[in-house]
């Protein structure tokens, strides 16, 4: 079959590729800049020829917890949201979290605090990596540079949720939702049928006939030794993750004396940076991390074996830098630049934050 290729936005790509994937059902609430999402799926009407379930639910929290229930089905389902809706999902995605059940959340980011503003950012950083809502947990976070991407990891991210039985979220910033691209989509799957969803998934809460026992989704447990044994199973599956799923792209690495650190549509500004760096003798590579969790600690330590120093460039005041800085250990010097509000830098921008903390980069190739 040739490929199929389209132009379009990247929320009306996540749309396209989640009805490719065979996704069962879709649960969400419109807010700007991921609207398109909802939209697509709406326009598109998928329950006509697929049977995917489609609904705008009544508020956030009622639409993560229309995903909670679908997931303890074993059914393939997702929501989408931005920032501020997100941190309404929080509690559902603890719950989900806690109960080992597969879903697939998409962030499209927008500045904040509070209500902010409906421009791009990626101050959800902590949020998403660091668990956002209650008790020790971990989603399994990728974060696409491209509209390829987003519909890409649609199918990674169900695929990721299955295999470890825990949430995942595409945490993309709003100008990969909002930009248009070509994108080659998926190649289309049929839904699981319901011998198959019992087979893939006997954990599943299915109501099925015949069985001496009940599944029983539940996250909770009165007793603390057994709540202790929860939470180190869920443990062991993140470290799991952790060895198997780190995922990265690095460029111009092989002889850099400096590195940048940025993901989502921020990776490609400075990507041109470092180019219009490299036009002038000054050596700098890139390091995109594509999961922020499991983040590639192991990577950034080892470029910064060799690099004299690095700069993470983020749309917020300073989020990922921590991870950088623990991966580095305190062996080389590691700043930080970024804009908030919805403002977003220039190669230009991002070159002169570069020479400001490392001017001897600059000096170096003078002298040469």
């Amino acid at each position: 079959m040739a490929e199929e290729i389209k132009l379009m936005k990247g929320n009306e790509a996540i749309a396209h590729a989640a009805i490719r994937y065979g996704c069962d059902g879709y649960f969400g609430y419109p807010i700007t800049p991921q609207s398109e999402v909802l939209e697509t799926l709406e326009e598109l009407m998928p329950w006509e020829t697929t049977g995917m379930v489609v609904l705008q639910a009544e508020s956030e929290v009622a639409a993560i917890n229309m995903v909670y229930g679908g997931a303890s089905t074993g059914k393939a389902v997702m929501t989408s949201s931005s920032s501020p809706g997100v941190s309404l999902k929080q509690e559902g995605i603890s719950y989900i979290a806690a109960a080992e059940l597969p879903a697939l959340i998409i962030n499209v980011m927008r500045g904040g605090p509070g209500l902010g503003t409906i421009q791009p950012s990626q101050a959800d950083y902590f949020q998403a990596t660091k668990g956002g809502g209650h008790g020790d947990y971990h989603l399994i976070v990728l974060a696409p540079a491209t509209v390829q991407e987003m519909a890409d990891f649609v199918g990674l991210g169900f695929d990721l949720a299955f295999k470890y039985r825990t949430p995942a979220m595409i945490l993309a910033d709003g100008i990969v939702g909002q930009m248009m691209e070509k994108v080659v989509l998926p190649e289309p799957r049929q839904r699981r049928t319901q011998e198959e969803i019992e087979k893939q998934c006997p954990w599943a809460a299915t109501g099925r006939h015949g069985r001496k026992e009940r599944n029983v989704v539940t996250s909770l447990e009165l007793e603390p030794d057994k709540m202790e044994v929860n939470n180190i199973r869920l443990q062991e599956t993140y470290r799991r993750i952790s060895d198997a799923e780190v995922r990265y792209k690095e460029y111009h690495t092989e002889d850099a004396e400096y590195i940048i650190v940025a993901f989502g549509s921020v990776a490609r500004i400075c990507l041109k940076a470092i180019e219009d760096a490299r036009a002038q003798g000054i050596k700098i590579g890139l390091i995109r991390p594509i999961t922020l969790w499991p983040f590639p600690s192991k990577e950034i330590k080892r470029l910064a074996e060799k690099a004299k120093g690095i700069l993470t460039v983020e749309l917020n005041a300073g989020q990922m830098i921590e991870d950088v800085k623990l991966a580095v250990e305190c062996k080389i010097p590691v700043f930080h630049f970024g804009r908030m509000g919805g403002i977003v830098p220039n190669p230009g921008e991002v070159t002169a934050a570069f020479l400001s903390h490392f001017p001897e980069a600059k000096n170096t190739q003078s002298n040469e």
